[in-house]
């Protein structure tokens, strides 16, 4: 049965029965943003400099000295945000055009959060080598590309081929921003109960995009073990159905050895992180290790709903804008490529995002409590030190280029 749909206004010009008001529908209407000039366009004057016959000399100019085109357009202040439409939200493989509302989204998240210029870009194709030619070839626009929405496991190759071919920032979002909260949270979960990273023994419910990416991460950083599982249990080197990705996965993996279920894994586990969607039984959560921490991040379900987890868990974090510990990208995306951009970074290091992660963890430093491991995405604190924190790492790791 294809999907009612509901005009939100009410005024369509047709008679009888008034439609249901949606606000949805109403705030979308005509898109959530639009470009705007920065000059004034006032008289001929005006309009000799922004266009002919001033615009010659800054096009000469770059010409000669390619790299002016920083200083004298728009390219390092705007990052394409790049979709084909097959993972959006929870919504799975919806095409291009429906996920442009999304796209639309996330570039104004940009701009409110990280003074960061984006333009939504939805391609007509899911073929990896096209999405990757295509990207390219738009890429002198541009001083970074946010991957967004793409699944898995083309979106790994598509990342690391774009970073391979050029010169700017690539971030796909879905992987990285997730692993870079979810570090500053559980960064701060480990302090406020006495422990480091290397003490704890994680469990990831989800082998896409997110949990690949939160699993080697979190490794890199120091975590002491993490076993990833996916529908058919623990991703081990034993078993013979594993993807490439998988199999790499599991080489860096489960130290401890483990098989079988996720309830298996969880049996004196540390951390619970969910990505995956589904229902963890509460019987394995009440067999975790005393004070652990479970992040449960499913939209709009979480893996294991916040009462339950209060029984068992000492921090509990979602992915809900309506309980405390929100991991949300947003804390993290607008200031990376804030601080990229500002030093013209030619890609975004593990250093970057380590520094990006502590950066956020810190903003709430002095207000460590069950409830707060994590700043408010609204906490204006946060891009500002997220900023600068991968600005300097940027330098520090011979990334930047001013």
């Amino acid at each position: 049965m294809a999907a009612e749909i509901v005009n939100p206004r009410s005024d369509s010009g047709t008679e009888g029965a008034q439609e249901p008001f949606d606000p949805a529908f109403a705030l979308h209407r005509g898109g959530k943003m639009a470009i705007s000039a920065t000059v004034p366009l006032r008289d001929k004057d005006d309009l000799s400099l922004a266009y002919t016959p001033g615009v010659a000399k800054v096009c000469t100019a770059i010409a000669e000295h390619p790299e002016l085109v920083h200083d004298y357009t728009w390219k390092s202040q705007v990052v394409a945000v790049v979709t084909d439409g097959t993972a959006v939200l929870g919504l799975g493989d919806i095409g291009p055009e429906a996920s442009l509302p999304v796209m639309e989204g996330k570039a104004i998240l940009f701009k409110q959060f990280g003074g960061v210029d984006a333009v939504p870009i939805a391609l007509a194709t899911t073929d990896t080598d096209e999405i990757v030619e295509t990207v390219v070839r738009l890429a002198p626009s541009f001083g970074g590309v946010n991957l967004e929405d793409i699944s898995a496991p083309r979106c790994f190759e598509i990342e690391r081929k774009l970073q391979e071919r050029l010169d700017i920032p690539v971030f796909h979002d879905d992987q990285h921003g997730t692993a870079v909260v979810t570090l500053a949270a559980l960064r701060n979960a480990a302090k406020l109960t006495g422990r480091t990273l290397g003490d704890l023994r994680g469990v990831i419910s989800g082998a896409g995009a997110a949990g690949v990416a939160i699993a080697k991460f979190l490794l890199e950083a120091g975590l002491g073990d993490v076993a990833v599982a996916d529908r058919k249990g623990i991703v081990s080197v034993d078993r013979e159905d594993l993807t490439p990705v998988k199999r790499e996965l599991a080489e860096i993996t489960n130290k401890a050895g483990l098989s079988g279920s996720l309830e298996t894994a969880l049996a004196g586990a540390d951390v619970f992180i969910g990505v995956s969607g589904g229902t963890v039984p509460e019987a394995a959560v009440a067999s975790m290790a005393p004070n652990a921490f479970v992040f449960a991040m499913a939209n709009p379900n979480p893996e294991v709903h916040p009462d339950v987890a209060h029984k068992y868990a000492a921090v509990v974090a979602t992915g809900r804008s309506d309980y405390p510990n929100q991991i949300n990208n947003v804390l993290a995306f607008p200031g990376i490529f804030a601080g990229a951009l500002q030093v013209r970074a030619s890609r975004i290091t593990e250093g970057m995002k380590i520094a990006a992660a502590n950066a956020i963890a810190d903003v709430v430093a002095d207000e460590l409590s069950a409830d707060c491991v994590i700043p408010s995405p609204f906490d204006e604190r946060v891009a500002p030190a997220v900023s600068a924190a991968v600005a300097a790492a940027a330098r520090a790791e011979g990334v930047a280029r001013r």
